[in-house]
């Protein structure tokens, strides 16, 4: 099947082929139909199954036809890079029309978000914070709306914004076409589908991709040894794009800080930041400036780059969903990838549960060379210490009791920040250097990129001074 099974616009086939789309996806070739046709949809599928598409085309194909200067597509994203990331799919796929679309969420001001509602953008990617505040100020007429979309229902329930939603869809419009995505169906999305869809067509995709693409190790790990252990692994696979999840958003910025000092090309991606410092890290992570982005599961939502060649859980999540979640960024598009998780005692009730739901025994692996007898020290500074209790099982607020990391950016950065490829060369490197018989933690190889880099004497994947939120 190609998309002219689905007789688009002429003006959204030619997004089509600037996107570079031939083939649709599993999600796509059942959705697509069912949401042209004008019906509800419910559509179980994981992050990078191209369901972002799956809605886009539709509606785009939809506002080709009826007035401008109307609000009449909202879409709900549970964080701002996800919400970027829609946006642009917008802009991409309907360069050749006249729809426009606009983004409204927190960090960032004001202004521009309430002129895109007052002229009535046609399409609305929101996160429900902001959009609530706005819609309060009396800003947003959704009169006329006709598609309502909720993308990763999932996550904006474990960030606390069920209330958020309810109040919400109290202010729409009753008569309109709903579609709500989730990765999983727990109880709170179930609620919502009854609450929120007509007779919806239930559209469930598999994404075995990540099994078949994705190597999983765990590294047991005394807490006090986890930078220094990231730090050589980092030198060994010599990789472009390495995503390194944490707990909480203090241990994002701290770790990027250290990493930074210790030469490597890094930045942070976390619910403290502004949104244009946010942008920027991720912008430099895709351009391969940055080597190494270490997130939050909040912050990392949106985050779409294809040649992700690590992702390391520096900290175990809290749920198997959110490990299923972290590693689907590595593995993408047919390129292998490989997922390191860091392990320590209070982890093993998780591993297990990861284990089950992987339904396979992750490989445990050693570092040859690396001193793992190393003493904690004895004696620790303030943030020392603030930075080990944010690797913590039990540290920070719990899923429900969060704050609403899709609208403003402020909170304690001591709390959870829940949700918000291959190598360069193209040369896969397993995790465990005795497995190629090199040297386990020697100095990094390659020319270092560009001749810039070189004379600021940086090699490939390291770098020197500081500056880790650059971006």
């Amino acid at each position: 099947m190609s998309f002219d099974h689905f007789a688009l616009h002429q003006r959204v086939a030619a997004g089509v082929r600037a996107a570079g789309y031939t083939i649709p996806t599993p999600i796509q070739q059942q959705a697509i139909p069912a949401v042209m046709a004008g019906r509800d949809v419910l559509g179980i599928a994981m992050t990078g199954t191209g369901k972002t598409a799956a809605f886009a085309l539709p509606i785009l194909q939809r506002l080709m036809n009826g007035p401008t200067g109307r609000t009449r597509a909202l879409v709900v994203a549970p964080t701002r890079e996800l919400a970027e990331q829609i946006h642009d799919s917008f802009r991409t796929l309907g360069q050749a029309t006249n729809v426009r679309s606009a983004t409204v969420y927190g960090g960032v001001g004001m202004n521009p978000q309430i002129q895109a509602l007052r002229r009535g953008t046609e399409v609305i990617v929101a996160c429900p914070g902001r959009l609530l505040d706005l819609m309060q100020q009396g800003y947003g007429d959704f009169r006329h709306l006709e598609v309502l979309v909720l993308d990763e229902a999932d996550h904006m329930f474990d960030m606390g914004f069920l209330p958020d939603i309810r109040r919400l869809l109290r202010a729409l419009p009753r008569e309109r076409q709903s579609l709500l995505f989730s990765a999983t169906m727990p109880d709170d999305v179930r609620h919502l589908v009854n609450e929120t869809l007509h007779d919806p067509l239930v559209v469930e995709v598999e994404r075995p991709a990540a099994a078949t693409t994705v190597d999983h190790w765990l590294y047991p790990v005394e807490p006090h040894l986890k930078t220094d252990l990231l730090d050589a692994l980092l030198k060994h696979w010599d990789a472009r794009r390495v995503l390194v999840f944490t707990r909480t958003k203090h241990r994002a910025k701290r770790l990027a800080e250290q990493l930074d000092r210790r030469g490597f090309f890094t930045a942070n991606i976390q619910g403290n930041l502004s949104q244009n410092k946010r942008q920027q890290a991720l912008d430099g992570f895709k351009r391969g400036d940055v080597h190494v982005l270490v997130a939050t599961d909040i912050a990392a939502r949106g985050i779409d780059v294809s040649l992700v060649s690590h992702v390391v859980n520096y900290d175990v999540p809290d749920t198997e969903e959110a490990y299923t979640h972290r590693i689907g960024r590595t593995g993408r598009a047919e390129h292998e990838g490989d997922a390191v998780t860091f392990v320590t005692a209070e982890d093993a009730d998780m591993i297990r549960r990861i284990e089950r739901r992987l339904a396979t025994r992750i490989r445990r692996e050693h570092l040859e060379g690396f001193s793992y007898d190393a003493p904690r020290p004895r004696s620790l500074d303030a943030e020392q210490r603030r930075f080990e209790r944010g690797g913590s099982p039990n540290t920070g607020a719990r899923a429900g009791q969060r704050g609403r990391s899709g609208g403003s950016a402020g909170g304690s950065s001591g709390r959870r920040d829940r949700p918000s490829a291959p190598a360069a060369s193209g040369a896969r490197r397993p995790p465990a250097p005795h497995e190629r018989g090199s040297s386990p933690a020697g100095p990094p190889r390659g020319d270092g990129g560009s001749a810039q880099r070189r004379r600021r004497g940086g090699g490939r994947g390291r770098r020197s001074g500081a500056g880790a939120e650059r971006g």
